[in-house]
């Protein structure tokens, strides 16, 4: 019976060309290797199953290929790539940091520095899961790779580079590897199925994409499961029952019922969900994908950030055009909250279903849009009954309010069913205010509606129209510092630092009503609120709004000399020799 090779291995790229989703790292490399413009050091850093290691070994079997070709890849042919090919190459060493972090396997490691290759140009370390060595390992490796023999080269490969050193950091040339793309994974899982021989559905191969989160190596594993899954065909359906991955007709058909709000058949296919084992959180977080890729498909510009089959982007669009963009946003907000508070909730299914009929509500308070499909939502229309306005003259003082769509709770209004029907009565026109146009909304089964006019509008008006009195009340000194020390005494309790401000200097009344008065410094009169709450008390207390304030920066005291102890003490035996005595009374000598 012939060996099984896993895919990963047997389909392991063995040329740059052939590597998956990092072409940007490849064309660098092979660059450099064209140019003769190698650093000593590489550090390849990326999520796991991207290629840092594979990459590694392209790199070391190419630079010490001895006729490489023209597109700078190993030739496959002379003495070192077939050394390399039957793992028997002695200038390329593979240490795994892992098991081999100490200070002494790096020990080791420098000492086979030394050694001058064989066959080839380069010898190349390559060192993987390098985040593993020891504070001490990294320390002893530090010389070695800043300053290595010419023919040495190393290539550190990391899951973690923030857990690396920086001073191993700053001797490396580092490349980040990115996640591999659910297109770039499709592709070569079709190509490997071909060479395999395997029929494989697109939906099935983009499901593996997915499940497979930018991972080639993974993406792989999981096709070898389904291929044993399966056998020679393997179909949607296949993938979903073996990867325990909830179907997308499902979130489909519970964003028609919410759109329909029917609050029956969401409950009825939450519990088919979860009666087939799945998590209902599995089910938030699918629902929140759901959505979102509703709201990339609102616009044929980001269309294109769907991963997902052609024909499954059409659902997607198809979908998407009968909902509209506030309802979006508002599902999704709700959908996050409720995977927010889901670990901590105490009924979890409650918590779930609560949160559904809350997208449910969102349709039925909205009122009707053409663009939302799929059920039947109330039947709650908005028409506007026209009313003559009187030809009212305004007085010249008075503002003018603008005419918006207002409700006016004196006046009931009865509505009828007919949309072009105007109703015969009219609402009593208040003198010297502009007749307001008036929004009815129809309900259900002809009940009347309640048209109110906001107090508001009549309260802004007032206000406009009120303009302040001039107040120029002369006062006196003594006065202003009454009004002032009283200000002081009250604020104390609001705000004692700036109370305690204005209390430390007199003001000084000068001519043309100016009060000025000192601050220790300019950020005092940014208190918005306390110069408000002052300038206000001293309006009324003084009768006078004329006045006008003007902080003054006072001078900064000169710098007070630092004393040592004995030095104030001597100080003190100046104004009092008493001291003296008492110290030699007491035999303090000693201690100052």
């Amino acid at each position: 019976m012939e060996n099984f090779i896993v895919s990963a291995r047997k389909y392991r790229p063995a040329t740059f060309d052939t590597v998956v989703g990092q072409q940007s790292i490849t064309t660098t490399l092979k660059n450099a290797i064209r140019n003769n413009t190698l650093a000593q050091a590489f550090l390849f850093c990326g999520p796991r199953g991207v290629g840092k290691t594979t990459c590694a070994r392209i790199m070391a079997k190419t630079i010490n290929c001895l006729h490489p070709t023209e597109n700078m890849e190993a030739c496959d042919e002379c003495e070192s790539c077939r050394a390399f090919n039957n793992n028997a190459s002695f200038n390329i060493y593979e240490l795994d940091a892992a098991s081999n972090n100490s200070v002494e396997d790096i020990r080791n490691l420098v000492e086979q520095v030394r050694i001058p290759p064989q066959i080839g140009q380069y010898k190349v370390y390559i060192i993987d899961e390098v985040h593993m060595l020891s504070s001490a390992a990294f320390n002893a490796f530090l010389k070695t790779l800043e300053e290595p023999p010419a023919y040495a080269k190393f290539i550190l490969a990391t899951t973690e580079k923030h857990k690396i050193i920086p001073t191993i950091l700053s001797r490396c040339q580092i490349f980040d590897f990115k996640r591999i793309t659910v297109e770039d994974i499709e592709k070569h899982l079709a190509h490997v199925a071909s060479l395999e021989g395997i029929q494989a559905e697109p939906e099935a191969l983009n499901i593996i994409a997915q499940k497979a989160d930018g991972a080639l190596r993974d993406a792989l594993s999981i096709f070898d499961q389904m291929v044993s899954f399966s056998g020679k065909e393997i179909t949607y359906k296949s993938v979903i029952e073996n990867l325990n991955v909830l179907d997308y007709d499902y979130y489909f058909k519970i964003v028609d019922d919410i759109l329909s709000s029917n609050t029956t058949d969401i409950l009825l296919l939450l519990n088919d969900i979860i009666s087939k084992g799945f998590e209902p959180q599995h089910f938030i977080a699918g629902l929140g994908n759901h959505l979102r890729s509703l709201l990339v498909s609102k616009d044929p510009a980001t269309t294109s950030l769907l991963e997902v089959s052609e024909q499954l982007r059409q659902r997607y669009i198809s979908q998407a055009q009968r909902c509209p963009l506030p309802f979006l946003v508002r599902t999704l907000d709700i959908n996050n909250q409720c995977d927010l508070d889901y670990r901590s909730s105490s009924n979890k299914r409650l918590h779930l279903e609560v949160n559904l009929m809350k997208m449910c509500a969102l349709v039925q308070n909205a009122a009707p849009n053409p663009q939302m499909g799929g059920g039947n939502p109330p039947q709650t229309t908005e028409k506007k009954v026209e009313v003559k306005e009187p030809k009212v003259e305004v007085p010249k003082n008075t503002v003018e309010i603008h005419k918006q769509p207002v409700e006016v709770p004196k006046q009931p209004v009865e509505v009828p069913q007919k949309a072009d029907v105007i109703p015969e009565k009219k609402p009593e026109i208040v003198p010297q205010e502009p007749a307001p146009q008036v929004t009815v909304r129809q309900r259900p089964r002809g009940t009347s509606s309640t048209l109110s006019i906001t107090q508001s509008m009549n309260e802004a008006a007032k206000k406009d129209e009120e303009v302040e009195p001039t107040w120029d009340s002369s006062f006196t000194q003594e006065q202003l510092e009454a009004s002032w020390n009283e200000f002081v005494n009250k604020y104390k309790k609001i705000s004692p630092n700036f109370a305690a401000g204005l209390g430390k200097y007199k003001p000084q009344l000068k001519p043309q009503f100016e009060i000025h008065f000192n601050v220790d410094n300019m950020l005092f009169e940014n208190d918005i609120e306390g110069m408000t709450a002052l300038k206000s008390h001293l309006k009324n207390t003084l009768h006078n709004n004329l006045y006008t304030l003007v902080p003054e920066l006072m001078e900064r005291p000169a710098e007070i000399e630092a004393y040592t102890d004995k030095e104030k003490f001597e100080k003190l035996v100046e104004a009092h020799p008493a001291l003296r005595k008492l110290q030699k009374d007491l035999k303090l000598e000693g201690e100052l």
